[in-house]
């Protein structure tokens, strides 16, 4: 993509208690934080984007790149408003969506409750047909019988379609013909195919996919197509693009098609924010904190590069537990999110103990503080009682907080209940808040085989830089990067963003007997159908190719990525193929298996658009410490003491400035906190530095 300097992007990132805009234009950058408006998202927008072109002096033609991400799909699904949906499969097959893999999250629960399937059991509507594992034709398609659906459809006023045949990965053949005859009977409904949206074997996570990939589809094309609209009304004339979960940037179009693929795609611009900024302070090892409103989300990022992963799960039953939700096989950046946002709502539970999200306020009531009709205790109450929030210029002065209903709802619904004080209840619920990030990210990390020895932790989001220290002590981290911009990092994320597709598909194989011709095949297939969305959009930048195998050893259930050479491959590649999956193996596993055949399951090519070069951070000198005029009494949640801490604009630091802790460092869209033992400097890119135990 063009260079930052040469062109003029705004990106919008909706999340579910702010809306988040950022402006870069040749006078510089422009950052701004709106209430996002969940009936109508889109309005909350445009406010924005009136908002930030008007204060920076830019038209909206002069604009050459619009990029948006949201929430709205996985809102879509959790609230269980999309479409009236159907899904078509193969005979027999039809309960697969609710029989899963037939695991339990929690083996020891009678009470359990799984989520129910997106499609009602009378709307998977069966179809005679059946491929074997290799995509031969074991029963022809019935026709007549996929025809005879049609009425069934007509009168249940179905509005999306999902297909999901059994072994359709291999063979798309009669999953594409039923299509057809439901097209021409049925032209105005979406249909999805599972041989597109989730090409892969394993027919549990395929069909879920396909059916959540339908469920959102009409609800997100409308959206799109009226946001495409208004900014065109608006006097925009650039292209619009959306973010994805797997940190790549993608056509509208595209997105119309598969916005299943838009699930995270809020959080990936975080991720892909804290991977830039790891590369310009070159920071190898971090732990990157996107802490918004309504949610927390943390991810890990070696190398320069956010972990990844080729599945996720939406509307999980149980709280944070894995298997508890729908799963969804789409690439995505490796993270754990968590109901700990400013809006988190607080409360007390039968074992009187305090319980924090994660039920969030949103933007509508919003905090008890915001004074628009909340009477429920938040993270951003408990913070505000603390003292760590100045009222008056609380989001650069445009909400004007109520101190008193923060006391009053921390009263009502915490001390009351354990007979404390507001400022005692609010210690408790941020000590809660802080406590359950930091076990998230514990558990993060042990089950991605890492340790944060060594990390640097960078936070950003309106609430990572007020919790970040706390956070880093939990977890052992000696050191906080809080960088420009921090307010709104994802929606800076966003514009980092390369163009970018993942084409993922299904050909089993095992090295032993290993066909390199069918293997060049299907890769070049795979490389055109990527290349064809990633040269819609890319803006003649150059582009990148990665080629990945999933492979395992015969017998095991679960399977690991290894890198391929993006040229055609050979029969004498088979050797280095096998090194490099035991290289690979080892590093998850310890060791090897030497004797042992080893099987491919599935292939991934990625294109994207190359990264932008990055200059070093320019060394500086050290200045004299920072003059505070300001303090505030602010009670620590580490030892429940009040005293005063000096207040400092960070607008007015400058490169090589040094602050001694207790402080805080205001700005528009957030605020850091230098706890006691820590001090913070700026660095030559005007990021703040927080380093333990120098003082």
């Amino acid at each position: 993509m063009p260079s930052a300097r040469s062109t003029t992007r705004l990106a919008v990132d909706i999340g579910g208690t702010f809306t988040d805009l950022a402006l870069e234009h040749a006078g510089g950058r422009a950052t701004i934080k709106v209430l996002t408006t969940s009936t109508a998202p889109e309005r909350g927008v445009l406010i924005g984007v009136q908002s930030i072109l008007a204060s920076s002096g830019v038209a909206a033609s002069s604009v050459d790149l619009i990029i948006h991400g949201t929430t709205l799909a996985t809102n879509s699904i959790i609230e269980r408003k999309g479409a009236l949906t159907a899904l078509v499969t193969t005979e027999g097959f039809r309960d697969v969506i609710a029989m899963g893999n037939e695991s339990r999250y929690d083996q020891y629960d009678l009470n359990i409750v799984l989520p129910e399937p997106l499609v009602p059991r009378h709307l998977r509507l069966p179809v005679a047909e059946r491929l074997d594992n290799t995509g031969r034709v074991l029963k022809p398609l019935d026709e007549d019988g996929v025809r005879a659906l049609i009425p069934v459809l007509r009168r249940e006023r179905v509005e999306s379609i999902a297909i999901g045949l059994l072994h359709s990965f291999v063979n798309g053949e009669h999953e594409r013909r039923v299509q057809a005859i439901l097209h021409d009977e049925l032209p105005d409904i979406p249909i999805s195919l599972s041989s597109e949206v989730s090409p892969e074997m394993r027919e549990w996570e395929r069909f879920s996919t396909t059916v959540a990939n339908a469920y959102v589809q009409p609800m997100m094309a409308r959206y799109l197509r009226q946001l495409e609209a208004d900014f065109h009304a608006a006097g925009f004339t650039a292209p619009l693009f959306l973010m994805m979960s797997g940190g790549g940037l993608t056509t509208i179009d595209t997105a119309c098609r598969f916005p299943i693929r838009l699930v995270e795609s809020g959080p990936a611009g975080g991720a892909i924010f804290s991977a830039h900024i790891s590369r310009e302070c070159g920071l190898g090892r971090v732990l990157s904190l996107d802490m918004g409103g309504t949610t927390a989300k943390i991810c890990l990022i070696d190398d320069y590069r956010p972990q990844t992963a080729r599945s996720f799960e939406v509307a999980r039953m149980g709280r944070f537990r894995k298997g508890s939700g729908l799963p969804l096989r789409i690439p995505v950046i490796e993270m754990v999110e968590i109901g700990a946002g400013g809006g988190s709502i607080a409360h007390v539970d039968a074992m009187a103990r305090i319980e924090v999200g994660p039920e969030s306020a949103g933007a509508d009531p919003g905090p008890a503080c915001y004074g628009l009709g909340g009477t429920k205790p938040t993270v951003t109450d408990a913070n505000l009682m603390l003292g760590r929030y100045d009222p008056v210029t609380f989001a650069g002065g445009t909400m004007k907080l109520v101190p008193a209903a923060s006391r009053d709802a921390l009263l009502a619904h915490v001390g009351d209940r354990l007979n404390l004080t507001p400022e005692i209840s609010a210690v408790g619920v941020i000590e809660i808040v802080d406590e359950n990030m930091a076990n998230a990210a514990r558990v993060h990390a042990i089950e991605s085989g890492k340790t944060y020895e060594g990390r640097t932790l960078i936070a950003f989001g309106g609430g990572g830089p007020v919790h970040a220290c706390r956070l880093a002590e939990k977890v052992g981290i000696e050191r906080v990067l809080i960088p420009a911009g921090a307010g709104v990092g994802s929606a800076i994320g966003f514009l980092r963003a390369p163009v970018g597709y993942e084409v993922v598909r299904s050909l089993y194989q095992r090295l032993s007997i290993f066909d390199t011709d069918a293997v060049n095949t299907l890769l070049t297939a795979m490389r055109k159908e990527a290349a064809d969305v990633v040269d819609q959009g890319r803006l003649d930048a150059p582009v990148t190719e990665t080629r990945i195998a999933f492979m395992r050893y015969v017998g095991q259930g679960h399977e690991i990525p290894v890198p391929l050479p993006v040229r055609a491959l050979s029969g004498s590649d088979t050797a280095a193929i096998r090194e490099t999956y035991e290289r690979e193996y080892a590093k998850f596993f310890d060791r090897a298996v030497p004797g042992s055949d080893i099987e491919v399951l599935s292939y991934a090519v990625v294109l994207t658009t190359a990264a932008q070069d990055i200059a070093p951070a320019p060394s500086v000198a050290r200045l004299a410490d920072a003059a505070s005029a300001q303090s505030r009494l602010v009670r620590d949640t580490s030892t429940g003491e009040t005293q005063y801490w000096a207040v400092h604009d960070r607008a007015a630091l400058t490169a090589g400035m040094r602050i001694a802790g207790p402080a805080i460092i205001s700005e528009d869209e957030t605020s850091t906190l230098v706890s006691p033992g820590w001090s913070a400097s700026v660095n030559g890119l005007g990021y703040i530095e927080l380093v333990r135990g120098q003082v």
